[in-house]
């Protein structure tokens, strides 16, 4: 018997900003860990103003995390430490697990179509795996499957799976489920998820309920964090489509010790690796 996860946790995208200037919004971060274990920040940056992304994040170390960079629209231009680099534009994906340690740039390009809109998601890794070999996984848009089911709701699977299509990012040490779905107006959607799984969404347009609960429409900009039990989450649109961001992982269940780009499990790993950056023995 099928059992629906019930809303936990709406957080509201907050704006900020990083890199070299770059303007955009924090759908969660430093402040709501460790609710989204294995997920530690997601960032939605979407402006047309070339000034507030242009200056980009130049080069910075990452240390026991994956990033994962989603371009909807525009150009990012970037390089790291062991001689990748490349240009990533609409419908790409990056999936960078740092690892032992990696330096690197993003460097967003002037946007062909005068908007530039992406996400960079953040994902921990377990203690066993932090100190890892880096590696990439860049995704082009033709590689990620898109399903449309009989409701008209269609899924882009850039990892996980979905009626029975997986998506090209496989083989993570979370098992990370992430998907970009949309829904018509006035339909209903069941999302199987596995019970325990951390399972969040972040509204990209349009209004719907989350769960088979009355209550509000959730508009744009926010993230909706699931509680653990149930093997399904409920969604409903009224008058008008939704487009989401889906997002589910294991979680870890490990201290979490942050420090600015490195996520490490304590104290001492960070004293350790900002020590090894300032000497210049970061990448191994």
């Amino acid at each position: 018997m099928t059992r629906n996860r019930r809303v936990k946790t709406i957080f509201a995208a907050t704006p900020t900003i990083e890199g070299a200037g770059v303007h955009l919004k924090r759908a969660f971060g430093y402040h709501q860990v460790p609710q989204l274990d294995p997920f530690l920040m997601l960032d939605d940056f979407h402006t047309s103003n070339p000034d507030e992304y242009l200056a980009g994040f130049p080069w910075h170390p990452h240390r026991g995390i994956e990033t994962i960079t989603y371009i909807l629209e525009g150009l990012v231009e970037h390089g790291d430490s062991m001689g990748n680099k490349g240009v990533i534009g609409a419908g790409d994906v990056q999936w960078m697990t740092a690892g032992s340690g990696i330096i690197h740039q993003e460097m967003p390009q002037e946007s062909p179509t005068g908007t530039m809109w992406g996400f960079q998601l953040w994902a921990n890794l377990p203690a066993s795996q932090k100190m890892m070999p880096p590696r990439y996984r860049d995704v082009r848009a033709a590689d990620i499957p898109l399903v449309t089911l009989d409701n008209g709701v269609t899924a882009g699977i850039i990892s996980g799976e979905l009626n029975g299509v997986r998506g090209p990012v496989r083989e993570i040490v979370i098992d990370p489920v992430l998907m970009d779905i949309t829904m018509p107006a006035d339909t209903d959607f069941k999302m199987p998820v596995k019970d325990g799984y951390t399972v969040v969404i972040y509204v990209l347009s349009g209004t719907a309920r989350f769960d088979d609960q009355p209550g509000k429409m959730i508009a744009p900009q926010h993230a909706v964090l699931y509680g653990k039990n149930g093997d399904q989450v409920s969604i409903k649109t009224a008058d008008q489509p939704v487009r989401f961001l889906f997002l589910s992982g294991k979680p870890l269940d490990e201290p979490v010790a942050w420090g600015g780009p490195i996520v490490m499990n304590s104290q001492e790993e960070l004293r350790i690796a900002f020590e090894e950056y300032r000497q210049g023995t970061f990448v191994k």
